[in-house]
């Protein structure tokens, strides 16, 4: 199993300090958290796209290129591309520079988004949100397959005979991010691309038929078996000390849901009954020791039979020492212990 993580770099309040983050200080340590996870074997690293004041981070390519040249040997994607809202032959040529910036590195998590901020910035129409998502996904596994291409859709002017330049190095590997939506992950089988499963706060089990639909429609598809790929994501924290790790990770969680609510305009309150579930061995929340987490994702790999694991680790406005910690731990304790059993 392939093991990373990933960042949206938000911008909240740190709970200690109540100062409030700035996205020079963040952009640094993303960075650092790049480098690091390169230095001890992780095999990805990703970072979200938002636009928006909370978040640090709107040009992924811009950032994976900055860390292409700080990295040698880990996969570099984005996490996620809001797809909808972005036009694919622009996609194309930025990620396929940072291909060959990083000699081949490079990869694509796509999804809708849950934020929406993005449709009005680039003057899209949020009602189309669903055949933008679908138009823009078709266009981009064209260009990612063909040097000059001739294309007509809905929603972009067409192409004739276009010369796609700069050319990736392989065809650059393609994930769809899936929430829980069926007809999600059936596209992404339909198009015989990767589904990256979101487990935020959902009980595992519940995503067993997404997975089944996902490769029910990749096999009815004819899709090559090599491109039947399945990641979970969710949010992590580890230390040596299970019980630690959870009373250090409430606070932030519940700092994260501060700024979540307000985002969102959302009144949800985490409870720690709620929480104790979350992060149980049946919950959602990678938080624990690491034969804790060990465990957890050999279950969820029996129910789901998943290939790769990323967690997002500095979820809240964590310290960066803390989130520094989970990835040494991630890379040296858990990844060897699971991969020992599968």
């Amino acid at each position: 199993m392939e093991f990373g993580v990933y960042t949206f770099a938000d911008l909240g309040v740190d709970p200690q300090t109540g100062k409030l983050g700035n996205a020079k200080d963040r952009l640094q340590e993303v960075l650092q958290a790049a480098k690091l996870a390169d230095e001890v074997g992780l095999q990805v690293f990703g970072v979200g796209e938002h636009h928006r004041l909370d978040y640090a981070i709107s040009s992924v390519p811009v950032v994976l290129s900055a860390i292409s040249q700080q990295t040698k040997n880990i996969h570099l994607t984005s996490a996620t591309t809001v797809l909808s809202t972005v036009d694919p032959v622009r996609l194309y040529e930025d990620f396929a520079t940072l291909d060959l910036l990083s000699n081949g590195r490079a990869e694509i998590m796509a999804g809708r988004g849950a934020l929406v901020d993005s449709f009005q910035l680039f003057g899209y129409n949020l009602e189309q949100y669903n055949e933008l998502f679908e138009e823009h996904l078709e266009l981009f596994l064209k260009l990612n397959s063909e040097a000059t291409i001739t294309w007509k859709g809905n929603h972009r002017p067409a192409l004739s005979n276009a010369d796609i330049s700069p050319r990736a190095t392989n065809p650059i590997p393609v994930w769809v991010g899936v929430g829980g939506t069926p007809a999600s992950a059936k596209r992404a089988g339909r198009y015989g691309v990767g589904m990256a499963i979101v487990i935020l706060g959902d009980d595992p089990k519940c995503f067993v038929p997404l997975v089944e639909d996902y490769r029910t429609a990749f096999n009815a598809a004819g899709h090559p078996k090599e491109q039947c790929q399945l990641a979970l994501t969710g949010h992590g924290y580890f230390t040596e000390d299970g019980k630690q790790a959870r009373e250090i990770f409430y606070t932030y969680f519940n700092n994260y849901w501060t700024y979540v609510n307000k985002q969102r305009n959302m009144f949800f309150h985490l409870d720690r009954e709620d929480y104790d579930q979350m992060t149980s061995p049946e919950g959602s929340l990678f938080i624990g020791e690491p034969d804790e987490i060990i465990e957890k994702i050999l279950k969820q790999h029996e129910l789901l039979g998943h290939s790769r694991f990323l967690a997002q680790l500095d979820i809240g406005t964590l310290p960066y020492k803390e989130v520094e910690k989970s990835i040494e731990l991630l890379a040296t304790k858990i990844m060897p212990g699971v991969n020992k059993y599968i």
